[in-house]
């Protein structure tokens, strides 16, 4: 029909656009050992899609590895659920770019952050992604990384 105006959608105010958002080992720990409700966090961002890096599974698998006899098998049992959830990234050709270009640009201006802390920013940066972490010192430094901090963001 000429002359009428198509219809507009309507958008809802509180509908967020989804954030691909990469776990840091320091949250996942956190859920751990009870001083952040993961769970009620995680619920806070029904619109995001988290993941983990296959570089923090080594580093909270290594947690598991030296905890003591009591500990280890609830330990296992909690990185266990949490794999079971979310998905891995793995450490792909583009990551590894990625990497290698914070690495130098980091080492450069004398700013290196940890090996392990490179490689997560390396695979939120490749993948668009926003970091949850408690580490905004080390990760501050990367530039355009999207850094968020679980019950301040």
């Amino acid at each position: 029909m000429a002359g009428r105006s198509p219809q507009r959608a309507q958008i809802d105010p509180k509908a967020r656009i989804q954030v691909g958002i990469i776990l840091d080992a320091d949250v996942v720990i956190r859920g751990e050992r009870g001083e952040l409700d993961l769970r009620a966090w995680l619920a806070s961002h029904p619109n995001d899609e988290f993941e983990i890096a296959a570089v923090t599974v080594a580093e909270l698998w290594h947690g598991v590895e030296r905890a003591t006899p009591p500990h280890r098998l609830r330990r296992a049992q909690y990185l266990r659920a949490i794999l079971d959830v979310f998905p891995v990234v793995p450490y792909t050709k583009e990551i590894a770019y990625e990497h290698a270009r914070l690495w130098a640009l980091l080492e450069s201006a004398g700013t290196m952050i940890g090996a392990y802390d490179l490689i997560v920013a390396a695979t939120a940066l490749d993948r668009d992604s926003a970091i949850a972490t408690y580490n905004q010192r080390h990760f501050s430094r990367v530039r355009g990384l999207r850094i968020l901090q679980p019950g301040k963001d």
